[in-house]
């Protein structure tokens, strides 16, 4: 074998890194506090009882910890993780193969649950409940249905679209947690420990301003971190501090608010392209050259957040707020969006 075929890629490194900025104990998880709150007391009454956890899903926006979450569970729990995904389950069988391999205590996780086949949702059913799996053996008259016993295991599911998992499943889970946008002060903290732990020298104002601009998000936080700490080596003295973090950000089209080059395109696009009359979201996803779940699910959530985007049964329009941001005038009777109060319906 070549020796350059043992070297990690730096695909490899990326993951490895990643890997190591995942909190490993509720104590050194940052935010969400009362999610914390709520799983210190279920994992703490299931260790006392001796039993496995209650099963648990975890709701909300990509990048939030609903997969550093399902690995501290386990280690809280002192058990095994096991990992796979809703679209890797094709087939009830995939789903059994895994299930009767686990052992007692252990904990499954299930990322994109959502998008489990019907099939493979069913066969859950019994497992989560009664912790026995049906097989069918046979095809035709001969065919015949065995029940098979499992161990006692927790089914930690994470989605990004709630509204997407059947009310069957979501009702079979013991605990739903709903994961939050992180404030900015929690976003700090996290940047500072990856900081740390990837040995970069960082100050308070560098953090702060990686920080504010990461959309609430950890993983963009610590994505932003390593190019801030790129640019740092090659173009600076290798100290992130305000100066160099804005000067990186800024080279890496990341601005003040968080916005990247897709988000302002999406604006762009509002503002400027459809001169504020309301647009449909495959018409916008088509503009600006993205998938149309892509734009509803990874761009939206955070320009509606910021106020800078209006859904309307018309459309999508930007706001006054996203005017001023790109730092366009309002077309003359442009469809300028608003922000409902807490008295609108």
């Amino acid at each position: 074998m070549r020796e350059e075929l043992l070297r990690p890629g730096a695909d490899a490194v990326e993951a490895a890194e990643e890997t190591t900025l995942r909190p490993r104990r509720l104590d050194e998880f940052v935010g969400q506090p009362r999610l914390v709150e709520h799983l210190e007391i279920v994992l703490a009454a299931a260790r006392g009882r001796g039993q496995a956890a209650d099963h648990i899903l975890f709701a909300g926006p990509p990048g939030l910890g609903k997969t550093s979450l399902a690995g501290i569970i386990a280690a809280e729990m002192e058990a095994g993780l096991r990992i796979t995904s809703g679209p890797a389950l094709e087939r009830a069988g995939d789903l059994a193969a895994i299930l009767t391999n686990l052992e007692d205590g252990e904990v499954l996780f299930v990322d994109e649950i959502h998008r489990l086949p019907r099939a493979v949702e069913e066969v859950l059913y019994p497992a989560m409940e009664d912790f026995q799996l049906d097989i069918v053996i046979g095809k035709g008259p001969s065919a015949r249905s065995i029940r098979l016993d499992l161990p006692r295991f927790t089914l930690v599911g994470a989605t990004t679209r709630t509204g997407l998992v059947t009310g069957p499943l979501r009702d079979r889970f013991g605990f739903v947690g709903r994961l939050d946008y992180y404030e900015t002060a929690d976003l700090v903290s996290i940047v500072e420990r990856a900081g740390r732990i990837l040995g970069v020298p960082l100050d308070a104002a560098g953090a702060t301003e990686i920080a504010r601009r990461s959309r609430g998000t950890p993983r963009i936080a610590n994505r932003l971190l390593k190019r801030v700490r790129d640019f740092a080596e090659v173009r600076a003295d290798g100290t992130v501090d305000a100066a160099t973090a804005r000067d990186a950000l800024a080279l890496f089209e990341v601005d003040e608010l968080g916005l990247d080059k897709v988000d302002r395109a999406i604006l762009r696009a509002l503002c400027v392209t459809f001169a504020g009359r309301p647009v449909g979201l495959s018409t916008l996803a088509a503009t600006v050259g993205e998938e149309a779940d892509t734009v509803e699910d990874v761009y939206e959530p955070f320009l509606l957040q910021q106020g800078l985007l209006h859904r309307t049964p018309r459309g999508r329009v930007a706001t006054s707020a996203g005017y001023a941001h790109l730092g366009v005038d309002a077309p003359e009777g442009a469809d300028v969006g608003t922000i409902p109060g807490p008295g609108d319906a």
